[in-house]
């Protein structure tokens, strides 16, 4: 075994062990919960360890590296591979909005209606439709580089993706604020998905947690959590 791949076995066991208490902690199954390893910034070298030591959901946030990525791992997702499936966690521009879903399988970051469109545009023609998460804002209304949508906005926001044939709506993703304690974030975001799914009982996906705060998502209701420097470590210098 080469030591980076005893490095990312040993970050992989540690995390699958706190999703199992925190979901022992809550009375939920493990099973219940999707770890998305983010690789962004580390190589496609390291997609490949991932996959080969059983991760099945990978997570990028800049587009131009995952679809680099994405290429140059394609036999990952080809008949007799492992199946590896493809998350765009991070904020999304309008302009890469198509190109974006022409690879990722699930994007998490949609927020606003103008995304929509594009998205359903680039994913058409796809085998699958793509998984569609509306990313909800749990930051104050005035605070500067906000991201996500404000909970009274899911309502339309759901709707334009349900009209749009090439996406699937699947729940809702959110991050915890800076500064904030995430238990109580989190609990926010329960309170914003339980009303969304009285009118979504489907959508059913909750993306939250990261390598710091996967612990509280879980407690939350998270179905899936993003983790990168806490399996692979810390981010290369060299991005």
């Amino acid at each position: 075994m080469t030591a980076r791949r005893a490095q990312v076995a040993a970050g992989l066991a540690a995390v699958r062990e706190r999703i199992a208490v925190a979901c022992e902690g809550s009375g939920r199954s493990p099973d219940e919960v999707t770890l998305v390893v983010v690789t962004k910034y580390f190589p496609a070298s390291d997609v490949r360890l991932l996959a080969d030591l059983g991760v099945t959901d990978v997570g990028e946030n800049r587009h131009q590296e995952a679809e680099a990525k994405q290429q140059e791992c394609a036999d990952l997702q080809a008949p007799g591979g492992p199946g590896l499936r493809w998350h765009f966690v991070g904020g999304l521009q309008s302009n890469k909005a198509a190109a974006v879903a022409a690879y990722a399988d699930v994007v998490h970051s949609v927020d606003r209606k103008k995304l929509v469109g594009r998205l359903d545009s680039g994913a058409q023609g796809r085998a699958h439709p793509v998984d569609a998460l509306l990313q909800v804002s749990l930051d104050p209304p005035d605070r500067p580089g906000r991201a996500g949508a404000d909970p009274a906005e899911l309502s339309a926001l759901a709707a334009a993706v349900e009209a749009a044939g090439a996406l699937r709506l699947r729940g809702l993703m959110a991050v915890a604020p800076l500064g904030e304690d995430p238990a109580a974030a989190f609990a926010r975001l329960s309170d914003v998905r339980r009303d969304f799914l009285v009118d979504h009982p489907a959508a059913d996906w909750l993306s939250a947690g990261m390598s710091g705060d996967l612990e509280a998502a879980i407690q939350a209701g998270a179905t899936h959590v993003r983790v990168g420097t806490a399996v692979l470590g810390s981010r290369p210098s060299v991005q």
